[in-house]
């Protein structure tokens, strides 16, 4: 840390177009460490900043170099370019021309990728390897196409493919690059430069970790090129590169967009586009306020709730025709018809897209010498294909909608359609491209005009509003580069909309990257066995960005204790025995009601009571919901049910249907995909009554109050009566409506019971008879002593994070799974990594420990090469099918085996102190879902049978697939290091099995 605290971080100022020279805007004594200098923020601005470490030698010729807070080449370059460079490529050039780091962090289409073709030019000139890393395979075939044509040199490595591996610039996936380094790959010897390519996929959940290991591993002499969209921590990125490598690590920063957007919204159900941002970046809050007075009264659901229509449906190649989605339609008809093409809509599923697709059935945006063209290069593009193939309703549908223009791009597509859209769109020959958020990655395809279909996206865990660095990742595709004046973003929205949400997502700033870094198996495995022990898992957790970033939080976390303790001291602490006793009953009381409640809301004492009218009190967590009116209760329907979002779901089998008051733009969200959860209205908001489905463990209250509801609760004035009525009865009861008692209402007798009632009662005896309940000034009193309560609570929860450190954290969790390793036969209590150890080092597709466990407990002993090639599916991440599995016999017992290895391995887990659900375990482990597909496509099955056999889209089923021949050939290379001759030969027949026809048909861009 130290070296870091100390090193010079430097602005360069910011540039104008007028002022293309980077070299002399600072005189040398502005060039001093630490001080800032600016220029007036003109259009093409961009921040440079530099972090340095102690005992950096800077000796570089500044008549050639610049300096290093001001670098500017003026040398030969490595690569001319056939336009003028923009300021920040300026820099970043210079940057690399004093051979060091750079972070560049910029808008989609700003032009990062001419740095990056920079690097590999300056590898060329002084006979250096590079290596070109980006997230995703169809990500690196098409940059490979693109450098190959830029540059003779150049290779492929992605899991599937290898193309040219000797060659000087090498274009792979992130996980390649960390198997390189591994292994202590001769390769990496020869590197200069390595290019991170979207590098804020760092914070992914799942494969971020790849990114952070591999930046760790790197040695130091190499230097690092990272591509990034706009961050709002680069600098703290480049102080823990400067901190790992002990180089210098430069960021160049600009949020300049080369085509400025202007952003509208457009009211579902409304009329007209109102212009919300303009190409200044000015929010116009006039446009905004008539937008919300446009929104009619959305019409509810038959009986008033808040939840959701059917899924669109109609696949493409299932035929599907849909009608409807008029508002898309005449959205798409008016960007024609003001000649605003091509345009990009976006949708967040991928069902949705194809069915707005298919309702654009009217309209043509081709003329006959484009349709000629199109169908030209799409017999073409299918003519490596089977004749049977090619008649696949995928493929033969696709045809008459990419003659008139109109295309779908998803990852459930064939892969060979999803390229070939790509490249009639880059051609100009699709004018309406209906996508998800994945086409907004990677390469470079902008469209004049990008519409969003829904400013919400189910995560997997919410329905969330988009946040600001989606929607500058999404919104970025607006605009093409000197052929367009400006870009032009449609939001569409269905509800009314606070002015600080759409603000934050169109004006906000992105979010920080934030390390996802954790320990694995296959991490603690690799370091073990690397001979020379230069990388011990202590290494790195030690320098990982995880460490970094929580060492550098930790003085924010001391002055935020120090400003607690002083609020803290400053509040009146007279009659705090009083005040902390008065305090304590209410909380015992509290505690008490609860458990009161817990066994007067068990279902056969409940149901009697939670008749239609009945008054409940609802709490769901922290989130009070006073007092709603009972409607139906409903025993809890099977997890397929489409019941609009309830409240938190803790298990029970009873759904009480409960008129809430609700915040009006909580939970009306039209027709696209799954539905938010309602929450109240907040302070001030008027709100509205609706059905909400509350588990019956929510209920925080029985009153003996009912009253009439009306049989049909469609109109909302009925509703809004109702809510008149609790509102009266709140002020008719100002000490609180009436409950019912558990012993003389609802004649509940259980001694347990009885005698929690009686202690209540003597409770709030004890609180009535208190002095400070009839003191003028109790209230005030014990708001501050409550206040001083939570600061105290906080000030303990902070120095318990400081001491809690994460250092040690990651040391134990290394301790508990180097056990799990030993119990299982990895590893010897030596450390020393034995047979199924060597095995499990070469597997980083799958579960490692459970894929071993079945190659020597003989599982796959018993099975012929198409059951493996089933079996070992499960492993491969897919998504989940909604239909029935039923497995036939010759999978079912193999099946059986995997779930008993799993939960073993999961228990073996949990003994040593792993946090780890048993069961969740089982399922994420064993996903059956394509089982019977892979067994039959690997005896021979066509495609066109395979893809009847599951609702899986049909691009899913084809990556799979591939990522389970890539995981087969880990196998066999395990098999391999371990002398398993007969698995190794099952594991290669299996592979082989599956290499045919689509599946394997090769990527257009090779």
């Amino acid at each position: 840390m130290e070296e870091v605290e100390n090193s010079s971080k430097r602005k360069a100022p910011e540039l104008s177009s007028e002022d293309n020279s980077s070299a002399a805007v600072l005189d040398e004594q502005q060039s001093l460490p630490g001080l800032t200098a600016k220029r007036p923020n003109l259009a093409r601005s961009c921040i440079h900043e530099v972090t340095v470490p102690n005992g950096y030698d800077m000796s570089k010729d500044e008549a050639v170099h610049g300096t290093l807070s001001n670098p500017a080449f003026n040398g030969e370059m490595a690569k001319t370019y056939p336009f003028q460079l923009d300021p920040f490529q300026s820099i970043s050039i210079a940057c690399l021309e004093r051979n060091e780091s750079v972070l560049v962090s910029a808008h989609t289409s700003a032009g990062k990728t001419a740095i990056a073709e920079y690097a590999i030019a300056m590898s060329f000139r002084d006979k250096q390897r590079v290596i070109y890393t980006s997230p995703l395979k169809a990500l690196s075939n098409q940059k490979y196409r693109e450098l190959t044509q830029e540059f003779s040199d150049v290779g492929l490595m992605t899991g599937d493919v290898t193309l040219q591996p000797n060659a000087t610039c090498l274009v792979m996936t992130t996980e390649i690059l960390r198997a390189m380094l591994y292994r202590g790959s001769e390769v990496i010897k020869e590197v200069g430069w390595v290019i991170f390519d979207e590098i804020h996929y760092m914070k992914d959940r799942e494969r971020g970790v790849v990114w952070e290991e591999s930046i760790v591993f790197l040695p130091p002499a190499i230097k690092m090129v990272f591509l990034s969209a706009t961050m709002s921590n680069a600098t703290e990125f480049a102080e823990w590169i400067c901190n790992l490598h002990k180089q210098p690590c430069h960021v160049v920063y600009t949020d300049f967009r080369p085509t400025p957007l202007q952003h509208y919204v457009f009211p579902i159900g409304g009329s007209g586009l109102y212009l919300v941002v303009d190409e200044n970046g000015q929010f116009r809050e006039d446009n905004f306020l008539k937008l919300q007075d446009t929104f009619a009264k959305q019409p509810s659901q038959p009986d008033g709730r808040k939840g959701g229509g059917p899924k669109a449906s109609g696949r493409i190649a299932k035929g599907g025709n849909a009608s409807g989605t008029s508002d898309i339609y005449r959205i798409v008809k008016m960007i024609m018809d003001r000649k605003f093409q091509p345009v990009i809509i976006f949708s967040f599923s991928r069902r949705e897209c194809e069915h707005h697709a298919m309702s654009m059935s009217k309209l043509d945006f081709n003329t006959q010498e484009e349709k000629d063209n199109i169908e030209q290069v799409f017999r073409s593009a299918i003519f490596c294909l089977s004749e049977e193939d090619r008649g696949l309703p995928a493929i033969e549908l696709m045809l008459p909608l990419l003659k008139r223009g109109i295309a779908v791009h998803h990852s459930g597509l064939l892969p060979l359609i999803k390229e070939l859209v790509e490249l009639l769109f880059q051609e100009g020959l699709v004018k309406a491209l209906f996508a998800t958020e994945t086409f907004a990655m990677g390469l470079n395809m902008p469209a004049k005009t990008v519409v969003f279909t829904s400013v919400k996206k189910w995560d997997g865990d919410s329905n969330r509003y988009i946040a600001s660095g989606e929607y500058i990742q999404m919104s970025g595709r607006a605009g093409r580069r000197g052929m367009d004046a400006r870009g032009i973003c449609v939001i569409m929205i269905d509800e009314k909309m606070e002015m600080s949400v759409i603000k934050d997502m169109v004006l906000g700033k992105p979010a920080p990257l934030i390390s996802t870094f954790r320990l694995s198996y296959y991490t603690i495995l690799n370091l073990l066995s690397r001979a020379e022990g230069q990388f011990t898992a202590e290494h790195v957790i030690r320098n990982s960005f995880h460490q970094f970033q929580y060492e550098k939080a930790l003085p924010e976390v001391i002055q935020k204790i120090t400003k607690l303790e002083n609020e803290a001291t400053l509040l009146d602490s007279s009659g705090e025995n009083d005040l902390a006793e008065y305090h304590k009953l209410g909380l015992d009381i509290s505690e008490l009601e609860k458990k009161i409640m817990s066994e007067m809301i068990r279902p056969e004492r409940a149901l009697l009571y939670l008749v239609p009218g009945r008054l409940v009190k609802v709490r769901d967590g922290s989130t009070d919901w006073g007092w709603g009116v009972v409607v139906n209760v409903v025993k809890k329907p099977p997890a397929s049910s489409t019941l609009p979002p309830a409240l938190s779901a803790p298990r029970n089998n009873y759904i009480v249907d409960t008129l809430l008051h609700c915040s009006s733009s909580s939970s009306e969200n039209g027709a696209n995909g799954p539905r938010s959860k309602p929450c109240p209205p907040r302070q001030g908001e008027k709100g509205e009554m609706h059905v909400v489905p509350v588990p019956l463990p929510l209920l925080s209250g029985l009153s003996s109050v009912r009253i009439s509801i009306p049989t049909d609760l469609r109109p909302p004035e009925a509703r809004q009566n109702i809510l008149f009525a609790v509102q009266e009865l709140g002020k008719r009861y100002p000490q609180g409506l009436p409950k019912l008692h558990p012993i003389t209402d609802m004649g509940i007798e259980e001694t347990e019971l009885v005698d929690l009632v009686h202690k209540l009662d003597g409770l709030e005896q004890k609180l009535c008879s208190h002095p400070l309940n009839k003191s003028d000034q109790s209230e005030q009193q014990l708001s501050w002593y409550q206040r001083k309560a939570e600061l105290n609570h906080e000030i303990q929860q902070l120095k318990s994070k400081m001491r809690d450190s994460q250092l040690q954290k990651f040391r134990d969790e290394l301790k508990n799974r180097s056990r799990v390793l030993k119990m299982l036969g990895h590893i010897d209590t030596d450390g020393v990594l034995q047979l199924k150890g060597r095995a499990a080092c070469l597997i980083d597709t799958g579960d490692e420990l459970l894929i071993t466990e079945l190659m020597f407990n003989g599982t796959f002993n018993e099975l012929d090469h198409h059951q493996v090639a089933s079996v070992v599916s499960c492993f491969v991440p897919c998504e989940k099918s909604s239909e029935q599995i039923r497995l036939r016999n010759e999978l079912s017992k193999p099946m059986m085996q995997l779930s008993e290895a799993a939960r073993k391995i999961a228990e073996v887990q949990r003994e040593c102190k792993l946090d780890v659900n048993v069961e969740e375990y089982v399922e994420s482990t064993c996903k059956p879902y394509l089982m019977d597909v892979i067994y039959c496509w690997s005896k021979g099955a066509t495609f066109g049978e395979v893809i009847e056999m599951t609702d899986i889209f049909e691009g899913s089923i084809i990556r799979l697939v591939r990522r389970l021949d890539e995981f087969l050939n880990q196998l066999k290379a395990a098999a391999e290091a371990v002398g398993e001759v007969n698995l190794e030969k099952k594991f290669g027949l299996a592979s082989e099995s599956l290499r045919r026809g689509i599946m394997f048909a090769n990527s257009l861009y090779l």
